[in-house]
């Protein structure tokens, strides 16, 4: 993803969004990233619905929400990564506060995440949480103050700045997303401001009044971003 130097726009509906009403919001998001090729759009979707989303979207990266570093056969209630294979998924996204995961845990879910060619995002906290978890070599690092997920709060300039300085100066190729409270464009342009290469949302789009009017704002935040900073 880091090759293609693009924009990255995250969206993460969590449990705020399932069935037929899910379907719908993928299927915008969907034309909105045919009619936007410069930025790559990634939809997060419940185990249940993620099949279908795979199935009716062309031009999005589906991900799931977790994923257990299990092979099959046993392991009743986990989470099999072949099977989100098998059903078109694209990346997974590890260790998410609402998800945690042990360290054992989590180092075997990367491990069969590039075993079957599936994109890792990492999710951390800090600093000291982000240059621990890059030796581990995701796809992508996904940055965000625990305290302020769902607060409608972003993380500060200086929080955003010394996570994207921490984070390249261990590699550089690790895509660098900044969470947390992002409910608008101003926020995207913010966030991209201060070095990630990735934003988006999860209550703050799903949760929302309007979640298509919020997707539009945040995609002219991205717009403005990529010509003010040269993506």
């Amino acid at each position: 993803m880091k090759k293609l130097n693009k924009l990255i726009f995250g969206l993460n509906c969590k449990n705020y969004m399932y069935g037929d009403e899910l379907i719908e919001l993928a299927h915008f998001c969907d034309r909105l990233a045919a009619q936007n090729p410069e930025i790559i759009f990634t939809f997060s979707a419940p185990y249940v619905d993620i099949a279908r989303v795979c199935k009716e979207t062309q031009h999005m990266l589906i991900y799931a929400q977790g994923m257990d570093g299990i092979m099959p056969g046993r392991g009743n209630g986990l989470v099999l990564p072949d099977s989100l294979k098998a059903v078109g998924v694209h990346g997974v996204t590890l260790n998410h506060a609402e998800r945690p995961m042990t360290v054992s845990q989590l180092v075997k879910a990367v491990y069969r995440a590039k075993e079957l060619g599936l994109l890792v995002d990492i999710c951390c906290d800090s600093a000291e949480e982000a240059k621990m978890l890059a030796t581990l070599e995701p796809d992508c690092l996904i940055c965000e103050p625990t305290s302020l997920i769902g607060t409608g709060h972003t993380a500060s300039p200086e929080y955003m700045q010394e996570i994207v300085k921490s984070i390249q100066a261990i590699s550089e190729d690790i895509i660098i997303c900044i969470g947390a409270g992002t409910k608008d464009g101003k926020d995207v342009y913010n966030a991209i401001k201060n070095g990630a290469q990735c934003a988006g949302g999860s209550s703050g789009i799903f949760a929302a009044e309007n979640p298509k009017a919020v997707i539009l704002d945040m995609l002219e935040g991205f717009k403005k971003a990529k010509d003010d900073f040269g993506w």
